[in-house]
């Protein structure tokens, strides 16, 4: 009886994690193509302390998209 349960847990935190995954990539991928960067650059948004970097790095770098020619 517990195993069933066990089961029902681990696919809805599997759900869930796709879904705070989702959460969090999309509009950082929107983000770094408004800014000039690859979009892919959003997924770093997934791995931990990469994550406060990537953003520390977007809020004070010099975006392509604003470079004067």
């Amino acid at each position: 009886m517990m195993g069933s349960m066990d089961s029902g847990m681990h696919a809805f935190g599997g759900i869930w994690m796709i879904l705070v995954g989702a959460l969090l990539v999309i509009p950082f991928w929107k983000l770094c193509t408004r800014t000039g960067y690859p979009g892919p650059l959003g997924l770093l948004i997934l791995i931990p302390l990469v994550n406060l970097a990537f953003i520390y790095f977007l809020a004070f770098s010099q975006w392509p998209a604003q470079k004067q020619d």
